[in-house]
């Protein structure tokens, strides 16, 4: 069964999907861009301010399903340079750093909204 999450306290979705969908014990989160939830506007042109918030997004909206980021066993990042990875996996680490999930990273053309980096995540109860 599933079951689709929406969080106020996240910037709107831009676009036909949901902030997260609940499939059985697997939530199932859309990827997050360094968007501050209150402006609504990337948080700056540096990535790492804006994998900062990204991960902030993240973090509200795993806890708003009272989870913790230790649920999560899988992301995935997006970055628009992988030149980025260094100063992007140490903002990660700090958000992940007792047992981190599996991650993949990949380079991509580009991201919504100009992002220079967008991470996706799935976590278990």
């Amino acid at each position: 069964m599933k079951h689709t999450v929406s969080v106020s306290e996240l910037p709107a979705v831009i676009g036909s999907y949901s902030h997260a969908v609940w499939v059985g014990d697997f939530l199932f989160c859309s990827g997050q861009v360094g968007v501050d939830p209150k402006s609504g506007t990337l948080v700056g042109d540096e990535v790492v301010s804006q994998a900062r918030q990204a991960l902030e997004n993240i973090k509200i909206l795993i806890e708003s399903q009272g989870l913790k980021l230790t649920n999560v066993v899988k992301s995935t990042v997006f970055l628009t340079d992988m030149g980025n990875f260094k100063v992007v996996n140490e903002e990660y680490a700090k958000f992940f750093s007792s047992e981190p999930p599996a991650r993949s990273c990949v380079a991509v053309a580009a991201l919504p909204l100009g992002s220079l980096v967008e991470i996706e995540v799935i976590a278990h109860r």
